[in-house]
């Protein structure tokens, strides 16, 4: 069904361009404002990364994007501009996020998968690495949204890192190990993994704003891209279904605090998440009916701002 170890535990695909773009003019990808772009699904989770952090720093205009089709069929990513929300591809002018990629590297034949950055200058793929891509936007270029934003301050960024790994093996992917998981042993061990880490988390925010206190970081992203989508697709999609994200409090309330932040609004599409997972996947739903609820209000206040050691709100 899915890539899967002898246990039936859910494997993901490594990424295969891991290039890096620097702020330094000798650099072989110098991080020039217009050169790059990015193709992203506004259903995927590790785009949505990359995108809330370009958000968060503004740099719409130092770096341009595609949006592709939600439902992923047998030929992959597709670029259907006709549809609400989605883009053709600008730069390469394909019908697929396959011949992307076929032209970064001929003869690639593992699935293309999103966030793509693009070079082009060097007509190639620099990087399909999530986290990687996000750590280079939020490092190599300046911010141009005014106020103090710095996602992954120099100082922290070991602790950062090593939050971000934690979260990736049992909270990003883990609804992933849950929902393809291939084997009721591999499913158990995937849903205890998840479980336990949002009561940790859960505990961590009941007493500061974010995951790393007062300041706003990649790490939060990172969950907020997982926590968004949990309660309308893994739920019930993935079998993650012991409990909901509103049912607690704090995690509820980071959700609402990072959705309502400058621009973080209207990089969620609900629409585009939930065709997704629901039609895309028709081994776990072979109606690909898209469910209707739940109703969620992300807009509804969280107070998270009057914790101690908070930030102005806004950020």
């Amino acid at each position: 069904m899915f890539d899967a170890d002898e246990a039936g535990r859910y494997q993901r695909q490594d990424a295969a361009f891991r290039d890096r773009v620097r702020a330094a003019p000798d650099a072989t990808f110098a991080a020039d404002p217009g050169r790059y772009h990015l193709y992203i699904s506004r259903a995927c989770p590790w785009a949505h990364g990359a995108v809330l952090v370009g958000t968060l720093l503004g740099l719409e205009d130092a770096i341009t994007m595609d949006v592709l089709d939600p439902y992923r069929e047998e030929d992959g990513w597709q670029f259907t501009p006709e549809k609400a929300g989605c883009t053709p591809d600008t730069v390469n002018g394909t019908d697929y996020l396959a011949e992307v990629y076929e032209r970064a590297d001929p003869g690639y034949d593992r699935r293309p998968t999103v966030p793509v950055l693009w070079d082009r200058e060097h007509e190639t793929i620099v990087n399909n690495e999530s986290i990687e891509i996000m750590r280079m936007l939020a490092t190599a270029f300046e911010p141009r949204r005014d106020g103090p934003v710095d996602l992954y301050p120099e100082g922290r960024r070991e602790e950062i890192d090593d939050l971000v790994a934690n979260l990736y093996e049992s909270v990003n992917n883990g609804v992933y190990r849950a929902g393809f998981a291939d084997s009721q042993a591999a499913y158990d061990e995937a849903i205890e993994d998840l479980f336990d880490a949002l009561d940790r988390y859960e505990e961590r925010l009941a007493d500061q704003r974010y995951l790393l206190g007062k300041q706003l970081t990649l790490a939060d992203l990172r969950l907020f891209a997982t926590l968004v989508r949990f309660d309308s697709v893994y739920h019930t999609h993935f079998m993650c279904n012991k409990k909901r994200i509103v049912d607690y409090p704090n995690l509820w309330g980071h959700t609402r605090d990072v959705y309502q932040l400058p621009g973080v609004a209207a990089t969620v599409n609900m629409a585009h998440i939930k065709e997704h997972y629901y039609r895309t996947h028709p081994q776990l739903n072979p109606t690909r009916i898209v469910a209707r609820g739940p109703d969620l209000d992300f807009a509804a206040p969280h107070d998270r701002e009057q914790l101690p050691g908070s930030p102005p709100a806004g950020l």
